[in-house]
């Protein structure tokens, strides 16, 4: 078992762990969150169960807190956009999952911002499939435990975003990160789509600044001189 962990794939799997551990935990804010927003127990259970992708169930359960049950429409609008960019990242997971069709479509739902995150920060294929599969299913397992912990004792808890348990999944995402960050243009993209985020998030309604924070890596590609010079001499005889 200690031989399995030292192989690419052990990597992978003692990072998606890692990683599932501190979002899971995540998920107790949420449950406490959606019921004291007005949710009961089922409907904030079957949130995560069959949306599972967290800024959108927040986003969500935030809005129906400020608005009630009549701002369902512009709930199901923000999260919806919230989750746009998880159509980016299936992109870029379809060749890393790999498989046929039904194995594609179960991906689907496991493809999160964690679980591309772990999945993208291995070196070797098989490793990637590995991290994307243990962190998908693992923080789905313990996201839905979470979560209806959360819902149980919601009352007991009092404020849950007093405990700053959010802090923990940046934290891990930031683990993931940080190795990444080498060299002058992905500090600068980095810096840039957190400047970009943090500007808009107090003015836009949840999703915009995610989309556009992504847009600042697909800016910085499109307008890489480095790149253009790159095409230029693949295109030379």
């Amino acid at each position: 078992m200690r031989s399995f962990y030292r192989t690419p794939a052990g990597v992978a799997t003692r990072q998606g762990l890692a990683v599932a551990l501190a979002t899971s935990a995540y998920g107790i804010s949420f449950g406490a969150l959606s019921v004291s927003s007005g949710l009961d127990l089922w409907q904030t259970c079957v949130l995560s169960l069959l949306m599972f992708t967290g800024g959108s169930q927040f986003a969500f359960v935030g809005v129906i807190a400020a608005g009630g049950l009549a701002a369902a429409p512009a709930a199901i609008a923000s999260s919806a956009l919230l989750g746009v960019r998880n159509a980016a990242y299936a992109m870029r997971m379809a060749p890393v999952v790999a498989g046929g069709f039904w194995r594609k479509a179960l991906a689907t739902h496991f493809t999160i911002d964690e679980s591309a995150a772990v999945a993208l920060a291995q070196g070797e294929s098989r490793a990637r499939q590995t991290g994307f599969w243990v962190t998908g299913v693992a923080i789905w397992v313990g996201w839905n435990l979470s979560t209806l912990l959360g819902a149980l004792l919601g009352d007991v808890l009092g404020d849950p975003r007093a405990y700053g348990l959010d802090a923990a999944a940046a934290a891990a995402f930031l683990a993931l990160l940080w190795p990444r960050l080498r060299g002058r243009q992905p500090l600068a993209v980095a810096a840039g789509a957190a400047v970009v985020a943090a500007l808009l998030t107090p003015v836009l309604m949840p999703g915009i600044p995610v989309i556009a924070a992504a847009g600042v890596a697909v800016a910085a590609g499109l307008f890489d001189p480095r790149s253009r010079a790159s095409t230029r001499e693949k295109r030379m005889p």
